[in-house]
């Protein structure tokens, strides 16, 4: 049984690219109109490495969470089951999702999580 099994496990696995540690993202900021909605999306820069920092993207004014993933792609609010190679695919992405009618939510003012200090109830638990 061993003999058999030896040869399977010695065949190598393929897995998705990854970019380098010394590979340095694209920064370009974007600014264009898709499928007739503004799409903006802006590198803000917060520490001394090259990839420090955050996008801020907008879709008509409104903005867009992204994600990055280990292995360098994003995942957008709207779509966060596909990965994209760019900010701007998962912006574009996010508009064809949302369709000529949905727009995206305004955020409820205030820090994050406020809504869960007003409930009175610890890290949104309920017993």
């Amino acid at each position: 049984m061993l003999a058999v099994l030896a040869p399977v496990a010695a065949v190598p696995r393929s897995s998705p690219p990854r970019s380098g540690a010394g590979d340095i993202p694209d920064r370009t900021d974007f600014d264009e109109t898709y499928q007739g909605r503004r799409i903006k999306g802006v590198w803000i820069p917060a520490g001394a490495a090259a990839e420090d920092g955050r996008w801020d993207v907008t879709v008509d004014g409104r903005p867009l969470h992204l994600m990055r993933r280990a292995d360098g792609t994003w995942l957008s609010m709207v779509d966060h089951y596909r990965p994209y190679r760019t900010p701007l695919e998962a912006a574009r992405a996010a508009v064809d999702e949302l369709g000529p009618e949905r727009r995206l939510r305004v955020p409820a003012p205030g820090p994050a999580g406020a809504a869960h200090s007003r409930t009175g109830h610890r890290h949104g638990v309920r017993a």
